[in-house]
């Protein structure tokens, strides 16, 4: 049987949360989230401004912009959220990222992502702590 590095056992611990706990989970979620996303906004080389335009957090229960980097559009489910930078217009940003052989690489999007995650999974952590000991 492969590893799912906990995978299982998390499911499990989140299934027996209550409802109540798990929406008063979702403010610390979406603050993170656009936390995140102002790190990445100050990150990104500001040429035309467009890539910084399309950084945008996506909330649970709905779909991520078609050409958005990670992964393209994809639904967010309950107690995720979403941050991507690309749309429709704005398709290159995997290309700043990474650079190409005319472009040096401008690294935004994970260097943003590291620098504010901690901070955002300290939140979340204390919000899901407070949400449980009130939900017993």
């Amino acid at each position: 049987m492969a590893n799912d590095g906990g995978l299982k056992r998390f499911q499990r611990r989140m299934r027996a949360i209550p409802e109540a706990a798990r929406k008063a989970v979702e403010p610390a979620l979406v603050q993170g989230g656009y936390e995140i996303a102002e790190a990445m906004e100050m990150l990104a080389p500001e040429d035309t401004g467009d890539l910084v335009g399309s950084i945008e957090v996506t909330l649970p229960g709905r779909s991520t912009p078609p050409y958005s980097m990670p992964g393209g559009a994809h639904f967010v489910p309950e107690n995720q959220v979403a941050v991507t930078v690309g749309n429709t217009d704005v398709r290159y940003p995997h290309l700043v990222e990474y650079g190409t052989i005319h472009a040096t690489a401008q690294p935004f999007f994970w260097p943003g992502f590291r620098l504010a995650r901690k901070k955002a999974e300290n939140r979340i952590k204390r919000a899901i702590s407070k949400a449980i000991k009130e939900a017993r």
